[in-house]
């Protein structure tokens, strides 16, 4: 027992391509515990990274359960402490309802950051993989802003903002769970700083995982091919490339960046608000225009 307590700990959350190039990028000498809903998937992951040297084990974990998260970071507290948090679980617009996407990668997130954020070591750190979607979404107000950010994990979706109504598609729903976790690290880096650990944001564009080929053959294909092809980088990014910044974010050259988000999308954001992929809105009368603003904006996903 003295022996396996002697490592640090990684938790990573999600047994995906970005989890696993973040895992294996900082993850030497470290036990790496993997949390999936799938454990298959974990299964899969952590054989791939065993056989590469890594010392990992599988789990299984359900984000969008309190309980799930408590008994995964019982099971990593075994190896000893909990120093590093890799947050890459989540569900897609194309794959799941509305009510699933708030419940896992709103809440879920929040419960898993709340969570850890209690047990995690001086020295420690965390990302949390997020969205370029939700950069595209319009502006909250600061109160709502406030209320994603501070609203305990329990009554987060009971908020007005999230009802049925207020959400138009799994979309919708998918930007808003995303602008959630991006306000939610914000207010846990206060409390994560507390203990003298850091947690961040990483919000990817079109990264080419199995997950973004769900979305390339689901009803949003053709969008998503157009966006990478009409952005500056002219294409698809890799896990890699993500696992470059979350490196230098968990690492200490990072060590001033907290409560931060990184947007790494080859540009997209960009070409959506100032290049070819901005939408084309029909221009109205100005008194009109007043009227249905609103509407607009929010059809501009």
């Amino acid at each position: 027992m003295e022996q396996r307590l002697s490592k640090k700990v990684m938790i990573l959350t999600g047994a995906g391509q970005i989890g696993m190039a973040i895992a294996r990028r900082i993850g030497s000498g470290m036990k790496i515990v993997i949390g999936d809903k799938n454990i298959g998937n974990a299964h899969a992951i952590a054989r791939t990274m065993n056989q590469a040297g890594f010392d990992t084990i599988p789990l299984e974990m359900d984000l969008s359960s309190r309980y799930s998260i408590l008994h995964l970071i019982a099971e990593a507290q075994r190896y000893g402490n909990i120093s590093m948090l890799v947050n890459a679980a989540g569900v897609s617009p194309s794959q799941a309802s509305v009510e699933t996407i708030l419940k896992v990668d709103l809440y879920g997130t929040a419960v898993l950051l709340e969570e850890v954020g209690k047990v995690i070591c001086p020295g420690g750190s965390g990302v949390t993989i997020s969205s370029q979607s939700d950069h595209r979404m319009p502006a909250l107000t600061a109160e709502q802003d406030e209320q994603l950010a501070m609203t305990p994990t329990e009554e987060l979706l009971n908020l007005e903002l999230l009802q049925p109504g207020n959400i138009k598609d799994t979309l919708h729903a998918y930007q808003m769970a995303k602008r959630c976790n991006v306000k939610r690290v914000m207010a846990e880096a206060v409390k994560w700083g507390a203990k003298g650990a850091r947690i961040n944001s990483i919000s990817p564009g079109i990264i080419v995982t199995p997950l973004a080929i769900d979305e390339f053959n689901g009803p949003r294909g053709d969008f998503y091919r157009n966006m990478f092809a009409k952005c500056p980088a002219g294409r698809p990014g890799t896990a890699d490339e993500i696992a470059h910044v979350a490196e230098l974010l968990m690492g200490g050259k990072g060590a001033f960046i907290t409560g931060a988000d990184f947007l790494i999308d080859g540009g997209a954001t960009a070409s959506y608000f100032y290049g070819p992929l901005k939408p084309q809105i029909q221009k109205r009368k100005p008194l009109r225009q007043s009227k249905t603003a609103g509407k607009a904006q929010n059809e501009a996903y």
